[in-house]
C-alpha cells in the first residue's frame, strides 16, 4: 500500500491541490487561489497524497493573542474515506496545534457533511454552536474537543 505523503503547499501546484480538496468538501466556502495564498500566510496548511494521488488537506489555525484555542480541520476526499487517512491527518494537526500552545481544540464542519460530523464526534468533539453566516444559506457547526 502506498504511504501517505503530507506536504506544505509551498508552490502553485500544491496550493491548487489544497484549494481543490477544500472546495470539493466545503463548496459554500469555495476559495480562489489568491485566497489560499493569503490563508497559507496565516495558518498552517498541508496537503496529503497517497502515493501520487491527492487525498486530503488540513488547516491548523493556531492560538492568537491571549487565546489558547486552536482550530484543527482535516479533510479527506469522499472516495478515500474509511481507510484511516483522516485519522492520520487529524492526529498530525492536533500535534501541531498543541505544539503551538493550544490548550483548547476546536473544529468547524459544514452541517451537511455528515461524514465530517461523525468523524468529529467519534474523536471526542462536542457541538458548541450552529450558525449561518450573514447573507449565506449554508449551516456550519463549531465543535470543541472535550
Amino acid at each position: 500500500m502506498p504511504i501517505l505523503r503530507i506536504e506544505s503547499p509551498d508552490d502553485e501546484a500544491r496550493l491548487a491541490d489544497w484549494q481543490h480538496v477544500h472546495n470539493v468538501i466545503v463548496p459554500p466556502a469555495a476559495m480562489s487561489l489568491a485566497e489560499v495564498r493569503e490563508r497559507v500566510r496565516r495558518y498552517r496548511l498541508e496537503v496529503a497524497y497517497l502515493g501520487d494521488v491527492l487525498v486530503g488537506c488540513t488547516t491548523v489555525r493556531p492560538p492568537t493573542g491571549d487565546s489558547a484555542t486552536a482550530t484543527v480541520i482535516a479533510r479527506v476526499l469522499a472516495e478515500h474515506r474509511g481507510r484511516g487517512l483522516g485519522e492520520e491527518l487529524y492526529t498530525r494537526g492536533l500535534e501541531q496545534a498543541r505544539s503551538a500552545g493550544a490548550r483548547v481544540i476546536e473544529t468547524v464542519v459544514l452541517a451537511a457533511n455528515e461524514d465530517g460530523l461523525r468523524f468529529a464526534r467519534r474523536h471526542g468533539f462536542a457541538e458548541i454552536e450552529r450558525y449561518v453566516l450573514p447573507g449565506e444559506t449554508a449551516e456550519w457547526v463549531d465543535l470543541r474537543l472535550g
